[in-house]
């Protein structure tokens, strides 16, 4: 359970100036203090809780979550924690039609994996200069705008974004294709095109920090219960695999003395 005075020590609760408010908000929203909207942290918490139990649902189905920060604050906090889960982040720019073109991105992602096979095989090696020199500036904007999505094969479960607002493109790609989306909002943002309010300072990366971290934890222990299940599935399989060589093999030593005592 999300610790109300975790999350206040980590500003969770500021957030924007009234003035800049959006009234869909209002219902996350405690108090007006100098001019700046206090988030209800009770109810941060609560919505924390309910991320938190979906998110490890996805994660225990084996589906990959897709993680968007492109603001500075959120970038390399993503990017860190994300691939401590083995889930797919995008944190330059969001490539459009990242999620509602997906086939033409795969194709941009298997294009990096042929380069990659070039230079083992040899057969960039017999390259002239130029097309070396044009082959890695292209292999190389890749891996910056897609590099951290390379194992994602198919659309992801869902996408959970850091300030609705300058990702907007993504959440409207998300809303088309039906896909689950998880957020931080601000008081500034408008909560209606997310499945998953995380009402929260999206601003302070202390404040990204800790929200993410309840948020990944849940993840990590849903690809735990995962890979513990899969396991139990497959003792029993090994364990009468093992009968079934050890009866074979007591038959292949018996078949010689039958044979010995017909003669």
């Amino acid at each position: 359970m999300a610790n109300i005075q975790e999350l206040l020590e980590s500003g969770v609760h500021f957030g924007h100036l009234t003035r800049k408010w959006n009234p869909n908000m209002a219902p996350y929203i405690y108090t007006e203090r100098n001019g700046v909207h206090i988030i209800d942290l009770y109810k941060t918490s609560a919505k924390i809780d309910e991320a938190a139990a979906a998110l490890q649902k996805i994660a225990n189905s084996g589906r990959k979550i897709l993680f968007v920060a492109t603001k500075k604050q959120a970038k390399d906090i993503v990017a860190e924690r994300a691939t401590n889960i083995n889930m797919p982040y995008i944190t330059e720019r969001w490539p459009g039609g990242m999620l509602t073109n997906f086939v033409t991105i795969r194709k941009a992602v298997k294009k990096m994996a042929t380069i990659d096979r070039m230079k083992l095989d040899g057969s960039f090696d017999a390259l002239s200069k130029r097309e070396k020199l044009q082959i890695n500036r292209q292999r190389a904007k890749l891996e910056k705008n897609l590099g951290s999505i390379s194992d994602m094969t198919r659309l992801p479960a869902a996408v959970f974004v850091i300030d609705v607002k300058k990702e907007h493109i993504a959440i409207a790609e998300a809303t088309k294709l039906n896909i689950p989306i998880f957020a931080l909002v601000d008081t500034n943002s408008d909560p209606r095109p997310v499945d998953y309010v995380i009402p929260a300072n999206d601003d302070a990366s202390k404040s990204i920090d800790k929200v993410l971290s309840y948020v990944t934890d849940a993840i990590a222990e849903g690809l735990s219960e995962r890979k513990a299940d899969k396991e139990k599935v497959a003792t029993p399989v090994k364990e009468e695999a093992k009968e079934v060589k050890a009866t074979t093999e007591t038959v292949a030593t018996q078949a010689p003395a039958k044979e010995e005592e017909a003669k």
